[in-house]
């Protein structure tokens, strides 16, 4: 195919593919980062050694995360079927695929900021306990305040993970640049639109990296 047959054919079907996809990816990221921050927060509060120690929770929690992270993507989309279904009518379009996208981002955001959090120095949480601040303050206040440089790239790892997954999910027709790729790339050996998505993923994927890395790099200066 040459280029006029490209731009012609295939050109316009690009701009509403990546609008897809960026509506994939913000919206699943909005609700996945809400419940992974207060998993992570349940996770550091109940862990053994920590004022609301609650063993029962957090190995409950633990063992939730992990079971869901050792899920495949593309098992867990065609398993929430039924469930997706139900909770928001469809099961294909940008709406339909926002539920698995959470569900699968949701607990591996909980455990990169709970690692981002157990990093913060013990001793600076120690001294305001000592001075009778409270557990939800230091939280809020202190940890996340200067876990903030971890997290925005932890953030950032888990926004790309999104991206690939929103990819995945072009397989159960659920829109954006994964299900041009796969409707007119693979299934009708168009190899341009093939070559021209995975370039625009890589150049996707290398924006939101560099502007991650730029915010931690300006979080760390604050």
């Amino acid at each position: 195919m040459n280029m006029q047959e490209f731009i012609d054919n295939w050109l316009p079907l690009f701009p509403q593919a990546i609008k897809e996809t960026f509506q994939m990816v913000v919206i699943s990221l909005f609700f996945s980062v809400i419940i992974g921050v207060i998993l992570a927060i349940l996770l550091i509060l109940t862990r053994p050694g920590q004022p609301l120690q609650n063993k029962f929770v957090y190995q409950t929690l633990n063992l939730l995360i992990n079971v869901i992270r050792s899920i495949p993507f593309i098992i867990l989309l065609f398993f929430m079927l039924p469930f997706t279904k139900l909770l928001v009518g469809v099961t294909i379009g940008v709406k339909g695929v926002i539920v698995p996208l959470v569900v699968n981002a949701a607990p591996y955001i909980a455990r990169l900021i709970e690692s981002s959090l157990l990093e913060v120095n013990q001793g600076v949480i120690e001294a305001y306990r000592a001075m009778g601040i409270k557990t939800h303050q230091i939280i809020w206040n202190v940890m996340l305040r200067e876990a903030r440089p971890a997290i925005i790239l932890a953030l950032t790892i888990a926004t790309i993970s999104i991206i690939g997954a929103t990819a995945m999910a072009g397989l159960v027709g659920a829109g954006g640049l994964g299900d041009l790729a796969y409707r007119f790339g693979h299934l009708r050996y168009e190899a341009d639109v093939m070559y021209v998505t995975v370039i625009l993923l890589i150049i996707i994927v290398q924006g939101v990296q560099s502007i991650g890395n730029r915010l931690a790099e300006r979080m760390k200066k604050d």
